[in-house]
Parts: structure tokens; C-alpha cells; sequence
């Protein structure tokens, strides 16, 4: 297990509120090996082994050849040979969810989570009268290794973008604090490629502006940054100083489901498209399975090499009810905006609609208080 910033002094700094993102390692994977004693060790992937299969998750003994979720399992398996696959147990993998989900309400009662594997914690007013964030981290990560002999890693600041990052640093089985002030000089030395929302090619383009980190970032005016990013540059001017207005939202309705995945290269032929398109769909209904969701518009997007875009939505009169059906919609939707016009470099498909919502509103406005950290 490795740990930074972990000494809990009693130096009050200035922050916004206590934030512990908590994310399982290898989740979907890890519970294999865990059911599985042989597997200990071994690669292992969930997913579909078939010529149309994708990786829903890899085992971290797996991702040292480079298998990562939402690839093709044909180019998983050309990674690895020796890769051993499962096909997933998603009632396994809601039990053992709804059982750390039991451990994190034990201490606070604004628990956001972002799916089976991840939730948002604010713990600024904690239930058991602990007072400490990092302290909180401590025991929920040793409680759920003594209750489902799996482990977890956790990241504590002020803010979800921060605590996101965080959890991320030190996997697996790792701790991170990011302390209030201590933001801005954390996100300074990221690579861009760490913030949430930027894909290969967002961080190609960067590159190519001679934005490779968090400070060359920063150093951008938000002028710079919306003629060349548009829509995303109010996030981006944010990120860069480890700003975020979002609150730890509970009980969240969702308002769509979906995938998406940036090319690796820019492409424009229909059937290649359409075999792209069958991975997200694969992947989108894995996750309407995992979320137990029920929805009616099924819409697509694209996203072209100049970052234009271009979206084309369905509603039906009944929500979709099998992988077969949002199959024939999805499909259906490309073909209306066949042939392209220009390459696209990004295909998302998402379910909306649905009986539940889960996006959280946008903050407007946020409250600095003293806060023993």
C-alpha cells in the first residue's frame, strides 16, 4: 500500500468542503480472482471473447501487456495470449457494490456514485464525529478489504475534480491527499492526458499548441482557450487551477447512459464505422445492464477532425429492451448520416430518457470555510 500526504496535522487551511473519491481497483476483475483463487496472478479480463467481444475491465496483471477496458477482445488477446477471460457477473459485482455502498453511508449520508465501482464521499460533516477526511479514507479503505477481501483506492481534497485525480495517483491499493491550497501546484505537473475528458487526440492537438501539462495550461487566457476549444474551454480554465463548483451530489436521477471512443486515426468509411459503432453499443448496453436503466431516445454523436460535430437522436414509443434493439435504432441513426461529408474522429452513442436521472446540476456559486483537513 503507498500513501502520500497522510500526516494529519492540526493546521486549519482554507478550503471548500471534505471530499473523498473512492474508486475499486480492478473492480469487475478483481472479484474474479477474488471468487476464483486461480486466477490470482494471472491476466484476466471481463468482457466477450468473441471476433465482436470488448474488455469491460482487465486485471492489472493484464494491463502490464497494455489491455485496457473498452478494447476489442481480438486486439486484447493479440496484447496477451495468455489472457484469461470471463464473462461478467454483473448481480455479483451489485451485491458486493451494495456492500461497500453499506460502509461509505456508515459515515456520511451525501454519497454520489458514478457507477458500481466509484462514488463521490463529502465527509465535511461526517456521522461518527471523526472530523478528518484522511482519516475517514483510512477506515472505509481497510473496512472494505476486511469485508470483501478487495482493495480500494482513494483520493481526499476540497473538490471532486481534485479528488478524482487523487485516487488515481497512487493505485493500486494507494492513498493521495491534495490539501486545500495545494490544488493549483498539484494540477501544474499533471500531463493534460490526466484530466477527465481529454482523449489522445484532445491531447495531441494540445501538444501541438505546446500544451503538454497542467501549467502550460494554465497559462492560457480563456480567449486562447475558446477559439481553440470551443464549448470546453470554461472546463479546461477551471481544471487547470484545480477548480470545481460541483457539489457531492446523493441520490442523483441519471439522465442518459452511454459510451463513447476517440480513433485512433480519423476515419470516414462506413463499414469500419459500423464496426466501431457495434463496440460502443456493446459497451452502452453493458452499462444500461449495470445500471438497471430503462430508456427511449437513443441518440449519436460525431465528432469530426476540425471538432465540429453533428448528433441524431430517436425517441421511441417504448424503452429499449434488448442489446438487439438499440443495435437496429444506433444503426439506423448512422445510416442517415452516411456518407460523411468529412472523417470523424470520435463516435458516442447514448440511452436517455430514462426513469432515473444522475448528471449533476452545475454549481453557480461556492462557500470558503475554515476547515480542519
Amino acid at each position: 500500500m503507498v500513501e502520500t500526504g497522510t500526516s494529519d496535522d492540526a493546521d486549519e487551511a482554507r478550503g471548500l468542503r471534505k471530499v473523498i473519491h473512492v474508486d475499486m481497483d480492478a473492480f469487475f476483475a478483481s472479484v474474479e480472482q477474488r471468487d476464483e483463487p486461480e486466477l490470482r496472478g494471472k491476466a484476466v479480463a471481463v468482457g466477450g471473447d468473441g471476433p465482436r467481444g470488448v474488455v469491460a475491465a482487465a486485471s492489472y496483471e493484464a494491463r502490464k501487456f497494455g489491455v485496457r477496458s473498452a478494447m476489442a477482445s481480438v486486439t486484447a488477446r493479440r496484447l496477451c495470449p495468455q489472457l484469461i477471460f470471463r464473462r461478467p457477473r454483473f448481480d455479483v459485482y451489485g451485491r458486493v457494490s451494495r456492500q461497500i455502498r453499506e460502509i461509505f453511508v456508515d459515515y456520511t449520508p451525501l454519497v454520489e456514485p458514478l457507477s458500481l465501482d466509484e462514488a463521490y464521499l463529502d465527509v465535511t460533516e461526517d456521522l461518527k464525529g471523526i472530523g478528518s477526511a484522511i482519516r475517514i479514507a483510512q477506515l472505509i479503505r481497510a473496512r472494505i478489504k476486511a469485508e470483501t477481501a478487495l482493495t480500494a483506492s482513494a483520493g481526499v481534497s476540497y473538490n471532486k475534480f481534485l479528488a478524482k485525480l487523487a485516487s488515481d495517483q497512487n493505485k493500486p491499493d494507494g492513498l493521495c491527499v491534495i490539501r486545500p491550497g495545494e490544488g493549483a501546484q498539484f494540477v501544474a505537473r499533471l500531463p493534460v492526458r490526466r484530466f477527465h475528458g481529454i482523449g489522445p487526440r484532445g491531447a495531441e492537438k494540445m501538444a501541438m499548441l505546446g500544451i503538454e501539462t497542467g501549467a502550460d495550461l494554465a497559462s492560457c487566457d480563456i480567449h486562447f482557450l475558446r477559439e481553440h476549444f470551443g464549448s470546453q474551454a470554461d472546463y479546461l480554465y477551471r481544471a487547470a487551477r484545480g477548480i470545481d463548483l460541483r457539489r457531492v451530489q446523493a441520490n442523483r436521477a441519471r439522465k442518459s447512459l452511454g459510451a463513447e471512443r476517440t480513433l485512433e486515426r480519423d476515419i470516414s468509411s462506413g463499414p469500419v464505422l459500423r464496426e466501431v459503432l457495434e463496440r460502443i453499443i456493446d459497451i452502452t448496453w453493458e452499462r444500461i445492464g449495470k445500471a438497471g436503466a430503462h430508456g427511449r431516445t437513443v441518440t449519436l454523436k460525431l465528432k469530426h477532425a476540425d471538432f465540429s460535430g453533428l448528433t441524431r437522436a430517436r425517441s421511441l414509443d417504448e424503452p429499449v429492451s434488448s442489446r438487439a434493439m438499440l443495435a437496429a435504432v444506433s444503426h439506423g441513426l448512422l445510416d442517415e448520416v452516411l456518407p460523411l461529408a468529412q472523417p470523424v474522429r470520435l463516435v458516442g452513442l447514448t440511452l436517455s430518457a430514462l426513469d432515473e436521472d444522475s448528471m449533476p446540476p452545475d454549481a453557480t456559486a461556492q462557500r470558503q470555510v475554515e476547515l480542519p483537513f
